[in-house]
């Protein structure tokens, strides 16, 4: 069986003897750039680039995935916001450059009727990555489709006093925006599993109910997960960062086949509130995959397998001087 299949029985929820390493989150390399002679700000706007650079993480330390696209932003520009590449300093993220709405009423005035926005800005470019990478490593590595969440999508769109303001003074605007993006993301997520990829991680780090609250996280955030999730194709993965605990049954509820945390998550906890469902996670990619040592690594993969992982990832998107060797170290400790 290769370790795709075996990826891809888990996400169909097969029993399988071990929980294998590998990630739907961002996790390029300073040293696999470098191997295929690349700069970082220009994986992001090109289709070939984007492709190698996705998949030299597999072909140097077989951790056996890669995603597209290679940051968070896709889905922004389309809609229309200025996005900064960030040229002149290696290995940063691209970045928004200003707001693009006021409020949330912008969304709720028939932005979406105007425009095909699959058309617009790189969701094509990321389209034709996916299929790119299906050729080269397909065969032996899952292929993920990375995307916002509704919530994380309204704060690159909205400067986050504002949107936070708008929540408290008119929640069912806000509402009905989440929803307007829900529907979006949707048709991005069906293009990029047309494309070729086998799952999709909803990647919605700005809902985290560790960083917003838990009731903001039910009021705003669960609704449109939930109805995202009903119209995305399956397997989906729903990744949200920081202390999820106090609302791991409403993530649970979404409707995503599997559930990623990240360090902060109580795994062993999370194990015993998720039955039925997936649960991924949870290996600091900080402290741990970048920054520790061989044992360290160990020691981080045997917990969370221990705590009852289904997979064990990367808690968030790799740093990207995180080491090949370190990343052969925990795909070996898996």
């Amino acid at each position: 069986m290769t370790n795709r299949q075996t990826i891809l029985d888990v996400l169909s929820g097969k029993k399988i003897d071990s929980q294998p390493a590998f990630s739907g989150l961002i996790h390029v390399t300073a040293e696999g750039l470098q191997s295929e002679s690349l700069a970082f700000h220009e994986i992001h706007k090109d289709s070939q680039k984007m492709a190698r650079a996705a998949a030299s993480t597999f072909k140097l330390s077989g951790l056996p995935s890669a995603v597209a696209p290679l940051d968070m932003l896709v889905e922004a520009e389309a809609l229309g916001a200025a996005i900064d590449f960030v040229e002149k300093r290696e290995y940063v993220f691209p970045q928004i450059v200003k707001p693009l709405f006021a409020s949330t009423r912008y969304l709720n005035e028939g932005y979406f009727e105007s425009t095909d926005f699959l058309h617009k800005g790189r969701i094509l470019l990321v389209c034709e990555a996916i299929r790119l990478l299906k050729e080269d490593i397909g065969q032996d590595a899952a292929i993920g489709g990375l995307l916002p969440g509704p919530y994380t999508l309204l704060l690159f769109l909205m400067e986050p006093g504002g949107l936070f303001a708008e929540m408290k003074r008119e929640p069912t605007a806000v509402a009905d925006a989440l929803f307007h993006l829900s529907s979006f993301l949707s048709k991005v997520g069906t293009a990029y599993r047309d494309a070729g990829a086998d799952f999709l991680t909803i990647h919605d780090m700005g809902a985290s109910p560790g960083f917003i609250g838990p009731a903001k996280y039910e009021q705003f955030a669960y609704p449109a997960e939930k109805l995202l999730m009903t119209e995305l194709p399956a397997p989906r993965v729903l990744s949200v960062c920081g202390n999820t605990n106090a609302s791991m049954h409403l993530l649970a509820e979404t409707g995503a086949e599997a559930i990623s945390v990240d360090q902060l998550n109580d795994l062993r906890a999370s194990r015993q509130l998720l039955t039925g469902k997936l649960l991924f996670g949870n290996i600091d990619p900080v402290a741990t995959l970048s920054q520790g040592q061989e044992k360290e690594i160990n020691e981080a993969v045997l917990k969370a397998k221990e705590a009852g992982v289904d997979a064990v990832w990367p808690g968030c998107d790799l740093v990207p001087q995180t080491s090949i060797e370190n990343l052969k170290t925990f795909v070996a400790a898996s």
